[in-house]
């Protein structure tokens, strides 16, 4: 590989061992999102002169007002990144000052399926524009294995005139953020680096350990990057093999959630997974898709695995429907006209998140179905699908009352369960939370 061709960095290594006058910024974070605003607040709060670098005006704004739009970091904690001198920035001027650039940009899919690298590649090439001798660029978006070597390595050492390994150092380290986490936080989480040398990874080891207690180091940048799809391939796969499993073991007469509290009993060699409307998040519902992709494009086959997993994953919006329909047509409602209220729309519990949320579908397929849909969930003050508002409803013990059917799609620790079982005309729990007669549990 070319990346473990150079010589590596180290102490001896001559170039790095200038430190520019003007490197009085010791970290620059670009992408100040659900992945680099924890990173630049552990980071101020260890003590590191952090900036800031996003493309939405909007963001840079709140953040120098004291104000977070991400769960995981309060306005508190932003307003002690502030006093400890932390500043966001539109213009990527703020990377000429910092020894070390991490880049924490959205990586969505592109119409073929692959990961839509613009924002990457825009973002090296404003750090590029700035890099100098001695600096450490690490990328953390998720990306398929090799885009460090191969698409980011020769854009930086093209405009810079830089090599890689030589005058400056090169790794990517995968983020695990889990939002809304509060047992396992960013320093808590052991850290995967990989170098495109021994010593690249070295020096980003020793930067990742000012942050974290744990760091790992990976042989190289297509083993940390194949590492962090290796993580969300599992769970996708095995969400989708319960998932699949839900559907036929109501058909066959078997309680499902039983059988996973039974096996889950076992001190080892089985990991519990649980069904729910779909899967949701950036993580699950698309990294894997990158992996996909490289095997397509560079081996001409696909990774059937991941497909059969997506298939069984994203048809769980339209059996959850199926099911309401079915709940409804037994008390002798039609689907059509009846009252469905949502509870909990974003993709995972205690948390205002709401990417890939499968409570999307659902609503469009009750829509299609003409269903008078509203909501009700203590992150989300207001929702809308496809464009079209959905109602909120502000009091929800009366909401659940009046409704035909109550669909618990996420199961918020706001809420009082017993309370909304004993409430709710017709209750329909995707979650596994509410076994008790009258209430239908996925």
């Amino acid at each position: 590989m070319r990346g473990q061709q150079t010589e590596p960095l180290g102490e001896t290594s001559e170039p790095l061992g200038d430190k520019d006058s003007t490197d009085d910024v010791e970290l620059a974070v670009i992408g100040l999102g659900y992945v680099g605003l924890p990173l630049a607040r552990e980071a101020a709060e260890t003590g590191l002169r952090v900036v800031g670098l996003d493309r939405d005006p909007r963001v840079v704004e709140a953040l120098n007002s004291g104000r977070s739009h991400v769960d995981d970091v309060s306005d508190d904690e932003v307003r002690r990144m502030l006093a400890a001198r932390f500043r966001a920035h539109t213009d990527d001027a703020c990377l000429a000052r910092a020894q070390t650039v991490v880049i924490c940009v959205p990586t969505p899919l592109s119409p073929d399926g692959g990961p839509d690298l613009d924002a990457v590649t825009s973002a090296v090439r404003s750090v590029a524009g700035r890099l100098r001798r001695g600096r450490l660029v690490v990328l953390e978006s998720t990306t398929y294995p090799g885009t460090t070597d191969e698409v980011v390595r020769p854009l930086l050492e093209e405009i810079s005139g830089l090599r890689a390994g030589t005058d400056f150092a090169l790794a990517f380290s995968p983020e695990r953020i889990d939002p809304g986490a509060t047992t396992h936080g960013l320093r808590e989480t052991p850290k995967v680096v990989g170098g495109v040398t021994p010593g690249c990874a070295t020096r980003a080891a020793t930067f990742y350990g000012k942050l974290v207690d744990t760091v790992v180091q990976a042989k190289g940048t297509r083993e940390a990057e194949m590492a962090k799809l290796l993580e969300n391939t599992y769970r996708h796969v095995n969400i989708a093999l319960v998932n699949e499993m839900a559907m036929f073991c109501r058909e066959i007469g078997v309680d499902l959630w039983d059988a996973i509290r039974c096996a889950s009993t076992k001190p080892f060699g089985f990991q519990a997974f649980r069904p729910g409307a779909g899967v949701g998040g950036h993580c699950i519902p698309i990294d894997p898709n990158y992996l996909s992709f490289k095997v397509r494009s560079s081996l001409g086959y696909d990774f059937r695995f991941v497909g059969l997993a997506q298939e069984i994953n994203r048809r769980m919006p339209e059996y959850v429907v199926r099911r309401a329909q079915d709940l409804l047509n037994a008390a002798g409602r039609p689907l059509q006209g009846s009252r469905v209220l949502l509870l909990g729309v974003t993709y995972k519990p205690d948390v205002a998140d709401q990417r890939e949320t499968p409570a999307v579908p659902v609503v469009r397929l009750l829509r299609a179905r003409q269903a008078v849909v509203r909501f009700h969930d203590p992150h989300v003050p207001e929702w809308s699908v496809d464009g079209a508002p959905v109602t909120r409803v502000d009091d929800l013990m009366a909401a659940v009352r009046e409704h035909d059917l109550t669909i618990l799609l996420q199961d918020h620790s706001a809420y009082d369960l017993p309370a909304l079982a004993d409430a709710a005309r017709r209750l329909f729990d995707t979650r596994g939370r509410i076994f008790r007669p009258g209430v239908e549990v996925l």
